[in-house]
């Protein structure tokens, strides 16, 4: 299909010397900089309460709120940067996909894709027009983060990870309604894997118009693939996706989750950092990936559910693995659990900032 050319955007100049940008681009930083992935969400009191009684999809289509719930985190701590409320899959439904965020179930899909007529009669309608409220949503918090110094990621999730939930209809543990599409159906999948590029890129394109600094690419499970899977039916879209983005001026994470295997092939497509999951030593992660690369990550989230000697310790460990090189952003290695203390989480923020302070 033909993909819409890149715009070429001038790089935003406001706060280029924070901690998170400046690692971002591997320059030393003042301390290494703390964001977690779902800090804005289930384990804030503030958060629970403001979603009673309003769903997921409400709360991302209004921008009043989606800008509340990402500055929440920000103002009951220090995080270093901000990521915005939303979700990887708000693009399936502007696409025709009937996507509903079941209670106590997760995302589902009436009518998912069973066949290659159904990769056809999907659309790729321009960002700007469908999906407005997120441009919106990041203006207003970028009037609120501007005064504090915080600079905004924006994200999409990857072409792989967005096809799966696509055809699965919900998450799924061993993604077999995927591969057997994937193999079956290889002509119908690439133009899957298109149409999710044309409309992934686009929509951090209009993201980083309105304002975001930065922007991480979720491909959560694209870890269940083999290497040569990878390479043949993921690589290609996804790298055209990082190329684009980067053409954008800002940073670029690339994370994934159980990708050891796979990092060599997924730091060859270019991201200025890689996201690692608790399951790689970040010293170890540093040798399969590209040379001048950063990395982000790499705590198990569950650890801020422990006792603080036991998060302590393991934070030791992690900034140990990491020996002071520039090019590291702490985070968790995948995202914060409903059940988490915002206390651990405050004072997690604070003992990394501490033990880090140039």
């Amino acid at each position: 299909m033909t993909r819409p050319s890149t715009p070429v955007l001038t790089p935003d100049p406001t706060n280029r010397d924070s901690a998170f940008l400046k690692t971002m681009r591997g320059e030393a930083a003042p301390h290494t900089p703390v964001w977690f992935m779902r800090q804005a969400g289930r384990y804030m009191p503030e958060y629970r309460a403001l979603r009673a009684g309003r769903s997921m999809l409400e709360c991302i289509r209004t921008p009043e709120l989606a800008a509340e719930i990402t500055l929440q985190p920000i103002k009951a701590m220090p995080m270093d940067a901000a990521i915005l409320f939303n979700d990887i899959l708000t693009p399936l439904p502007v696409m025709g996909l009937d996507l509903d965020f079941v209670g106590g179930v997760g995302p589902q899909i009436s009518n998912r894709i069973e066949t290659p007529f159904d990769v056809d009669r999907l659309g790729v309608p321009a960002a700007a027009e469908v999906m407005p409220y997120t441009a919106e949503s990041i203006k207003l918090v970028r009037q609120e983060l501007d005064p504090r110094g915080v600079p905004l990621i924006g994200f999409v999730g990857a072409p792989f990870t967005l096809a799966s939930y696509a055809i699965e209809g919900k998450g799924s543990r061993n993604y077999e309604r995927t591969k057997r599409f994937m193999y079956g159906e290889p002509a119908a999948w690439h133009r899957l894997m298109d149409k999710f590029e044309t409309i992934l890129a686009d929509y951090l394109a209009e993201q980083v118009k309105a304002g975001a600094q930065a922007v991480q690419i979720f491909d959560s499970w694209v870890g269940a693939l083999s290497i040569y899977d990878y390479v043949t039916f993921v690589k290609p879209a996804t790298g055209r996706l990082i190329e684009r983005t980067k053409k954008l001026g800002v940073p670029v994470i690339y994370f994934g989750t159980s990708t050891h295997h796979l990092l060599p092939e997924m730091s060859s497509l270019g991201s200025d950092v890689m996201g690692i999951d608790w399951r790689t030593p970040l010293n170890d992660a540093w040798k399969l990936i590209q040379p001048g690369q950063g990395v982000q990550g790499n705590l198990d989230p569950l650890l801020l559910q422990g006792p603080w000697r036991e998060l302590k310790h393991q934070t030791d460990r992690i900034l140990a693995e990491v020996d002071g090189r520039p090019g590291h952003i702490f985070n968790v290695g995948h995202g914060l659990l409903p059940e988490t203390p915002v206390d651990m989480v405050r004072r997690l923020v604070d003992y990394v900032h501490e033990q880090t302070a140039k």
